[in-house]
């Protein structure tokens, strides 16, 4: 049985650690806890029965409560499971942080290392230009470098059309 407990924000960590050492000391039932990325407030764990989850969780620092119904596998399948996303960020691209320290914060990216989950980053707003290394899920593209040079190659290409001549030379003529 997976039971859902609501936890003081920002401090689930705490509250699994003390639950996971209190399972461990008085030896009870407790399979699995997980505190899934992005879902704040809550910790799922997984006991043989609600008197060993409640025995693992009571009047512990941080824990609200259990959630009186209990939930299965497939109906938070999709919350603990991570999703594999493709890392879609070049050299040159424009990005909007999204993290806590720079927020809101336009910056152009250096540098890209994916084996690490980091990209390296200039903010635009700074006089002086200042390499700063941020996790790739704490930033967000919003202009594309490639993007910004295949616009500006179409409208140099509409400009030198034989039409766009032939109004620009009628226009000179109705001037005089």
């Amino acid at each position: 049985m997976i039971f859902v407990i609501k936890v003081k924000t920002s401090k689930e960590d705490r509250a699994l650690e003390l639950i996971s050492s209190r399972a461990k000391k008085r030896n009870l039932q407790v399979y699995s806890l997980a505190r899934p990325h992005g879902l704040k407030g809550y910790i799922f764990l997984e006991a043989e029965n609600r008197e060993t989850a409640e025995e693992a969780a009571y009047n512990i620092p941080y824990v609200k409560g259990i959630i009186g119904k209990t939930t299965t596998y497939k109906e938070i399948k999709n919350i603990i499971e991570p999703v594999l996303e493709e890392i879609n960020i070049e050299k040159g691209d424009i990005v909007e942080m999204i993290g806590e320290h720079f927020k809101k914060e336009k910056a152009k990216v250096i540098r890209v290392d994916k084996s690490k989950g980091e990209v390296v980053v200039t903010l635009l707003s700074a006089i002086v230009p200042i390499p700063v290394t941020v996790k790739l899920d704490n930033v967000k593209v919003i202009r594309r470098e490639k993007e910004d040079q295949t616009k500006e190659s179409e409208n140099e290409t509409k400009s030198k059309t034989p039409e766009n001549y032939e109004k620009s030379e009628v226009l000179m003529e109705d001037e005089y």
